[in-house]
């Protein structure tokens, strides 16, 4: 597998560049903006690590470029540790957001386990249908009514989850532990909240009062499933 980390820190891509090779990936390293926009268009990535401040801009406009063409896995990776820098993150398109300092084992444990779900989910020989919603498994496409909708990796998976599970009541315990492996305490319900709304803003006709995904007060969450849509 193939990662592309775009860091500034000399020292901290020294470290990691060890690590991610002795772990057995590919490793290319862009050291700005610039670079990254090169070498993005000349290979195919399994997963992105990128860092926030960059000396010519911000990881999150490079983040909300890549997601207009690639679903690919992204980890920032930054010193910025504020609650509302972590939520413009994910809302963004990021996968997961590791605030430094941080610990090496953790890092790679979470390297590893978006590279699994992503691998998983990308290999389906199957179709999903429901409530309007169209979802092409073995390409990663879905369709709302037919039309295209352009989803995060993690939103991609969470609507998987939801739609194998039609009209059952998740709870966030179960979410969590199914899409994130989750006995870590950095995946919380703040997070999958945040998922959650997202996922809402593209599936939902009205996402303020949502008909799909359905809150069911001090249990979780219900997909609803109401009539299966027909393909053209």
């Amino acid at each position: 597998m193939k990662l592309l980390m775009v860091e500034d820190d000399l020292s901290l891509i020294n470290g990691l560049s060890f690590a991610i090779k002795k772990q057995g990936y590919d490793l290319e390293i862009a050291r700005t903006i610039y670079e990254a926009d090169k070498i993005w268009g000349d290979g195919s990535y399994d997963l992105v690590i990128l860092d926030v401040s960059l000396p010519d801009g911000s990881g999150f406009d490079l983040c909300r470029k890549i997601r207009q063409t690639s679903k690919v896995p992204i980890i920032f990776l930054t010193a910025a540790d504020e609650e509302v820098d972590m939520i413009m993150g994910l809302d963004i398109g990021g996968d997961d957001y590791i605030t430094k300092p941080f610990k090496l084992a953790v890092f790679l444990s979470r390297i590893n386990a978006l590279l699994r779900r992503s691998n998983q989910f990308s290999q389906p020989d199957t179709e999903l249908y429901s409530n309007g919603i169209w979802v092409e498994l073995l390409r990663g496409e879905v369709y709302k009514n037919n039309e295209p909708l352009e989803l995060t990796a993690s939103g991609y998976k969470l609507l998987c989850l939801f739609l194998e599970h039609p009209d059952i009541v998740l709870s966030p315990e179960q979410i969590l532990n199914r899409l994130w492996n989750c006995n870590e305490n950095y995946v919380d319900h703040n997070t999958l909240t945040v998922y959650i709304r997202r996922l809402r803003t593209k599936i939902e006709d009205d996402p303020g009062s949502p008909n799909r995904i359905v809150t069911v007060r001090g249990m979780g969450y219900k997909w609803n499933g109401g009539s299966d849509p027909t393909k053209d």
